[in-house]
């Protein structure tokens, strides 16, 4: 009988336990879970749950699964862009079409096993076996700073200040249509799809309190360059909000559906440009800025 522990990160707040433990881990069935749980194998904070237990961000879930192995993530000597490094921490410029952390189906070529070679031993445990260091995430096909952290000291004030919306988060995006306000907020509540469960919709009876910013950089005959800037961090929240205006991002294939465009592009055109947070050693301000990706730039040449 293999043990795994994970703690649930803020976008999961607020969800059941048997539904949040389906979204993380894909290969067992919503009703094989509820089976863990009426068994008393599910813990949360070393206490049995039920089903309907609510989980809070920073929970520390622990369940035995029988006959299971928990696969090895190994170090690989991938290449990373590194934006900052010190003893504390490392900023990393991640490139379209890499995961973050290992999970089902991707078990190899992921930040997590690069990062694994690059720092050794020297990565916050927090996070559990497969998210070593890694305190937050952005999408497979979404580029930008992603922080990552060495130890659990660095990993718990980062994750204090992401709780408490106070890290600074800036994006480029470009997006459907002609957007005619020079800035806007879109203030609209973002929670699991009803019917589909690895998306996003905008939910005003059961959705979670979600305010993205945006203001126009350019516009083009048919699309607009845009930043955004979160002032919650929910899951695809750039994604959903600006589909929700009417402006979905460009490529993006989940929340785009239908809309042609006579590019090729690999998924939607975001990048998470600017990062600024308390240094959790120093106290300082530290803000770092991941350059556009060329395929970024060569789109805006063309659109201009």
């Amino acid at each position: 009988m293999d043990v795994f522990r994970f703690q649930i990160t803020e976008e999961y707040e607020g969800e059941r336990i048997d539904k949040c433990m389906s979204m993380l881990m894909d290969s067992l069935s919503r009703s094989y879970i509820q089976k863990l749980i009426k068994d008393g194998q599910v813990q949360v904070n070393d206490r049995p749950v039920k089903s309907s237990y609510q989980v809070q961000t920073e929970d520390e879930v622990c369940f035995s699964l029988p006959d299971s192995r928990e696969p090895e993530i190994c170090p690989e000597n991938i290449p990373l862009d590194i934006l900052y490094e010190d003893q504390d921490l490392l900023v990393v410029n991640k490139p379209k079409q890499m995961v973050v952390h290992p999970a089902a189906g991707h078990y190899s070529g992921t930040l997590v096993n690069g990062i694994m070679y690059h720092c050794g031993s020297e990565l916050s445990g927090i996070g559990g076996v497969l998210r070593p260091g890694i305190v937050h995430r952005i999408d497979m096909d979404t580029t930008g700073s992603l922080i990552v952290c060495k130890n659990d000291k660095a990993h718990n004030s980062i994750a204090a200040q992401l709780k408490e919306h106070s890290v600074t988060r800036r994006y480029r995006a470009i997006c459907h249509g002609v957007i005619q306000e020079q800035e806007g907020t879109v203030d609209k509540p973002i929670g699991r799809h009803p019917t589909d469960r690895k998306k996003m919709a905008v939910n005003e009876k059961c959705g979670r309190h979600a305010v993205t910013h945006f203001r126009v950089l350019r516009r083009f005959r048919e699309y607009t360059y845009i930043e955004c800037e979160l002032e919650t961090g929910r899951t695809h929240q750039i994604r959903v909000h600006m589909a929700s205006i009417g402006h979905p991002l460009l490529g993006d294939e989940v929340y785009a559906q239908g809309r042609k465009y006579p590019f090729s592009l690999q998924g939607q055109t975001l990048h998470a440009m600017t990062i600024g947070f308390i240094h959790p050693s120093t106290g300082e301000y530290l803000e770092i800025v991941a350059p556009l990706p060329e395929y970024f730039e060569h789109l805006l040449e063309i659109l201009q």
